[in-house]
């Protein structure tokens, strides 16, 4: 079973934190909602930290401005993950240079297009 972690889950269902919680899980994925300051988003548990899931996602979508995608990187380096989705206003020159840095596999495009889902339906 594919699994995600998707940096920056929110509660608002009208973000796209919100829309790929929906739908990687409406598409059966395994999804790891990783947000500090709030304990439970679509029903899932969510995780203060991407070092606080249980086992290596396949996937970690960001949904981060790059302010904060920056600090999160080393993080997700050390968790480890087959790709890295920098979500359209998620990247910059420095998150990039840096991913790169930490030889991580990044793909720069919306998570949820890439997966064949569209962000109007989740």
């Amino acid at each position: 079973m594919k699994s995600i972690a998707i940096l920056g889950a929110s509660q608002d269902p009208t973000k796209f934190g919100n829309k790929a919680v929906r739908g990687f899980r409406q598409k059966g994925w395994t999804v790891f909602p990783i947000n500090p300051k709030t304990p439970v988003i679509e029903g899932l548990r969510t995780f203060a930290s991407i070092k606080d899931v249980p086992t290596r996602p396949n996937l970690v979508s960001v949904y981060l401005p790059p302010t904060v995608a920056i600090q999160v990187l080393p993080a997700v380096a050390e968790v480890g993950c087959d790709e890295l989705w920098l979500n359209p206003g998620a990247d910059s020159p420095e998150v990039l240079a840096l991913a790169e840095r930490l030889g991580l596999n990044v793909i720069q495009a919306c998570s949820l297009v890439g997966h064949g889902l569209s962000p109007h339906d989740a």
